[in-house]
């Protein structure tokens, strides 16, 4: 569904800055990833947390999602963990138009099953699997969680693929993209990991149960940077890709690279465009905001009722999608109690920026 809310329509309450739309709600499925290709295509991802989740992955079709790339795909079992779809948290389109589907290949944050995590790689001109890339175990901890994806084909000869393990020691792991090896940088570094004692205060509500490691990531305009945050901390790092990519360095020189980039409040999701910017849902208050290229801060938009703001997609027409769940009431994070009160939502909002697209051809 579609329609256009203001401060006097909205579900979500009043708002601050750009008019939003709800593009998309969902009675019984709680989603995370959510992408759209360049020609409208709404894609989102349902992880298995505990619902009774038919698919892992949808596209959204005059409203309603539908399993993909097919049923058969999404229908895991505990003998098909290496050809199905586990649990994916995210689904991202890459500067080609791809789409990839990031599978944790762990149920309700259990450890990871084996040859579960995975990249699956969809052609959506034919809604064909075309690629599967395997995590490596020397890359992962038991506790490794692949939360979230971002793409740089511009990079030697297959391009590379950045992942956040937001474990509470969590690390960046590199994915090369021609080779198919996966490492992991940064684990355990203080910008990759929860800080100790986080406390978050989610409408009004004190939570003391966040121990997330690195989550939200975003690349740089030009590629040279990867900006990323811990979801139980309140600051944004980055990092130098030339540093993560290259294997003849340590981690402590990698960690040398890193920069500290200040207080942004808490965070789930980034997202970044083409102009420089940097954009965080910011979930203790019901927003997401934008950091200009000179380190500025404003709010793009705030609704009272925007319950966890948690992924954020740049589309190609210039709308920023972000997929609303409403995490603080589901029973992993609310000890054992479900107080969630459906529908969960996708919304957008008007930006006016390019996505980056760092391919071959730049």
């Amino acid at each position: 569904m579609s329609s256009s809310t203001s401060a006097a329509a909205s579900p979500l309450g009043s708002w601050v800055g750009t008019d939003y739309e709800v593009v998309a709600e969902f009675g019984d499925l709680m989603p995370t990833g959510v992408t759209v290709t360049d020609d409208g295509r709404l894609f989102v991802s349902f992880p298995r947390w505990g619902d009774d989740v038919p698919f892992t992955v949808a596209e959204v079709v005059k409203g309603e999602p539908a399993p993909y790339p097919d049923p058969e795909f999404n229908a895991w079992s505990p003998g098909a963990t290496a050809d199905t779809l586990v649990s994916v948290q995210s689904v991202i389109t890459d500067p080609a138009g791809h789409v990839w589907l990031l599978d944790t290949g762990s149920l309700a944050f259990e450890p990871w099953l084996e040859n579960g995590p995975k990249l699956v790689e969809v052609d959506p001109a034919t809604d064909r699997v075309v690629r599967v890339v395997r995590l490596d175990p020397a890359a992962a901890t038991p506790v490794t969680y692949l939360n979230d994806v971002r793409f740089d084909l511009s990079r030697g000869p297959g391009g590379y693929a950045y992942i956040t393990d937001c474990a509470p020691e969590g690390a960046l792991i590199v994915v090369d993209l021609d080779s198919g090896e996966t490492w992991a940088r940064l684990r355990g570094h203080e910008s990759t990991s929860a800080v100790p004692g986080f406390r978050a205060i989610v409408q009004g509500v004190v939570r003391e149960n966040y121990r997330v490691g690195v989550d939200g990531i975003a690349l740089g305009a030009d590629g040279s940077r990867l900006f990323y945050c811990p979801l139980s901390s309140r600051r944004l790092y980055s990092v130098s890709a030339d540093a993560l990519v290259d294997r003849s360095l340590d981690d402590e020189q990698v960690a040398a690279t890193v920069a500290d980039l200040g207080d942004k409040g808490a965070s789930d999701g980034l997202e970044s465009d083409a102009e420089g910017a940097v954009y965080a849902t910011a979930y203790e208050h019901s927003a997401v905001v934008r950091r200009d290229p000179g380190g500025h801060w404003s709010t793009l938009l705030h609704a009272p009722g925007l319950l966890w703001p948690d992924t954020l997609a740049l589309a190609g027409d210039g709308f920023l999608y972000v997929s609303v769940n409403q995490l603080p009431r589901s029973p992993l994070f609310n000890d054992g109690a479900d107080t969630r009160v459906p529908p969960y939502q996708v919304i957008r909002v008007q930006t006016g920026a390019r996505p980056i697209r760092l391919t071959e051809e730049r």
